[in-house]
């Protein structure tokens, strides 16, 4: 009985998302077969951590990307390396700035939000994403940076 009410509920979940997309959004029966990808997978101790970026389907996760450790801490000078990485990393992946849907910003400083700003603005089209911009709490931003920019997208 579970087992063909799943059946069932499969079912009408493929057909809602296919009525809901209008061929826009994948069926159910679709996503079954995309298999993850990911570009740049950095390892700790010979285990992999993390990668640069996560394909699923027609979605693209970018990591946090910002400065190195060498930076020299230029909140404008650091936003401006920290999107221009991402949007290689997007590149890379088969997308683009256009094509990004929410973006996370994580700042050392809030103070830095305005500076931010000034570099950030027209980055992302007509159409820009949603964006989250949040000050990092206590310990700050891995890896000695004042800014941390991550984002999802579409191909």
């Amino acid at each position: 009985m579970e087992l063909k009410r799943r059946s069932v509920l499969k079912r009408l979940m493929a057909t809602f998302i296919g009525i809901a997309g209008a061929g826009s959004l994948v069926s159910a029966k679709e996503m079954e077969h995309d298999e993850k990808s990911v570009l740049d997978v950095t390892n700790f101790q010979d285990v992999p951590m993390f990668a640069a970026s996560t394909q699923f389907g027609r979605l693209v996760f970018i990591s946090g990307t910002g400065p190195d450790a060498a930076s020299v801490h230029d909140i404008k000078r650091d936003t401006d390396f920290a999107l221009k990485k991402m949007e290689k990393r997007l590149i890379d992946a088969g997308s683009s700035m256009d094509k990004v849907l929410k973006v996370t910003v994580f700042l050392n400083d809030i103070a830095d939000f305005d500076a931010m700003n000034e570099v950030y603005k027209g980055r992302f089209g007509k159409k820009p994403p949603a964006r989250s911009t949040i000050a990092a709490a206590k310990g700050g931003i891995p890896g000695n940076s004042i800014i941390e920019i991550d984002c999802i997208a579409y191909v």
